[in-house]
């Protein structure tokens, strides 16, 4: 049995690395090098792009439980993603570079994995899963449009800039975690009234980069607004965002911040912190004057500038079963962002799915369609629905799930739902996983 994987991004890795796993050979297509996406900036596979972090890991976080999910369902790339942790609090935050690395190795040391770099420019008729990502190639989309017989929806990513530890001026900045969580794994760059205001009017009066008139029109994505969108929301509008200062306090002072600009770890050496909330799409020497402006990081050393790109996802309520199976080809699965999964956990727990579901595919075993009550069934519910008329990219949320009954008076204690919820979700899943993971 063969089966193509077309895209080495975070769900192509994984999905490539379940098939392996269980005897199935892989053709892994990547056309990185030979054609750039204009993000990438390596030819590893599983390349983070944007922030290093996956979320939190709390299980009573939607992110923490979708983590924790994977973990049951034997996801290979939450265990690399461990390994290669850096500090963070209570997120997992990864070394980019030797999480990708690792990554890379585990697959061309896999002998059922044959990664070829090659451009697809049309869908093969064999088995096969689409995990090529929303910076899909033209010629590819176009394969998949006409396939489809749908329009593609757009929407913008922005990745945030990163400077350098060693540039940070620590008379001013600080380590803390928010209220104290966890070790004290972020930079924090405190700020008074005059000193934000500042920085607030460099940011609304800074250039832009143009878009390319194939991009005009396209919408952001909301969890990941280019600040300047964000400040253009209203003065206030980052205080209550990327930089809230609760819970932010400068033991050396014990003064309460106007608002405060966080850093959050890179990679492993601690050399390289990236700013968190900081997507732009602002011209390179404005950028340079704005991160200056702020207090901490006057002789900052900007090693990455912040970029924005086209994203692309298929229309996949109207398309695909809650399985990642497409409605109209049994053999054709899709997974990651080009379904409409928003983030990194997301992309790789839906490589995941469609990895196991195309192994139970060619062994003529029912397909897994995980219960909505967990964090990973839910979210393949939801971008699959078909009654969704108005879709957007959703990342893991509480929202997704069906509610647990809590007494009137206690309806409102989140972290109490949260409980309740993660732990409904993991017994859910391990009891699915009696009943069908062996048929």
């Amino acid at each position: 049995m063969e089966v193509n994987v077309i895209g080495a991004g975070l769900a192509g890795s994984e999905a490539a690395l379940q098939l392996a796993k269980n005897g199935i050979n892989v053709n892994l297509f990547e056309m990185r090098p030979k054609t750039k996406t204009g993000a990438h900036t390596t030819q590893d596979c599983a390349e983070f792009v944007c922030s290093n972090s996956l979320g939190s890991c709390d299980i009573t976080n939607g992110s923490g439980l979708l983590k924790h999910e994977m973990e049951i369902l034997g996801g290979e790339l939450i265990k690399i993603a461990k390994n290669c942790a850096v500090p963070a609090g209570n997120a997992l935050a990864i070394d980019r570079h030797k999480f990708s690395r690792t990554v890379t190795e585990k697959i061309t040391s896999n002998s059922n994995i044959n990664l070829i770099r090659e451009e697809v420019t049309q869908i093969p008729e064999n088995p096969t899963i689409i995990a090529s990502g929303p910076l899909t190639s033209d010629k590819f989309a176009d394969s998949i449009k006409e396939f489809t017989q749908s329009e593609y929806l757009h929407f913008f990513d922005a990745i945030a800039p990163i400077v350098e530890c060693d540039s940070i001026n620590f008379e001013v900045a600080f380590w803390a975690s928010r209220y104290d969580k966890g070790e004290a794994s972020y930079i924090n760059c405190p700020m008074n009234k005059e000193q934000y205001e500042k920085f607030y009017n460099i940011l609304i009066n800074a250039p832009r980069i143009e878009r390319h008139d194939f991009e005009k029109g396209a919408k952001f994505f909301e969890s990941c607004l280019p600040i300047e969108v964000l400040a253009s929301r209203g003065e206030d509008t980052l205080r209550f965002g990327p930089m809230k200062p609760v819970g932010l306090i400068d033991k050396r002072t014990n003064e309460k911040n106007y608002a405060v600009v966080q850093l959050r770890q890179d990679n492993s050496a601690k050399t390289l912190f990236n700013l968190v909330g900081f997507q732009t799409n602002l011209k390179w020497g404005a950028q340079k004057e704005l991160l200056q402006s702020i207090p901490g990081l006057e002789d900052c050393n900007i090693v990455r500038y912040g970029v924005m790109h086209r994203n692309t996802f298929i229309n996949s309520p109207k398309l695909l079963h809650p399985t990642l199976q497409t409605r109209n080809r049994k053999d054709l699965f899709f997974a990651g962002q080009i379904t409409g999964t928003e983030g990194y956990t997301e992309s790789i727990a839906s490589g995941l799915l469609a990895g196991i579901n195309m192994v139970k595919f060619l062994n003529n075993e029912p397909l897994l369609e995980l219960p909505q009550e967990t964090m990973l069934g839910a979210l393949t519910h939801y971008i699959t629905n078909p009654g969704n008329d108005r879709f957007q990219p959703i990342n893991s949320n509480w929202g997704i799930i069906p509610p647990v009954d809590l007494p009137k008076k206690e309806r409102k204690n989140k972290k109490l739902k949260g409980e309740l919820m993660s732990q409904r979700a993991v017994e859910t899943l391990k009891n699915y996983l009696i009943l069908h993971i062996n048929k």
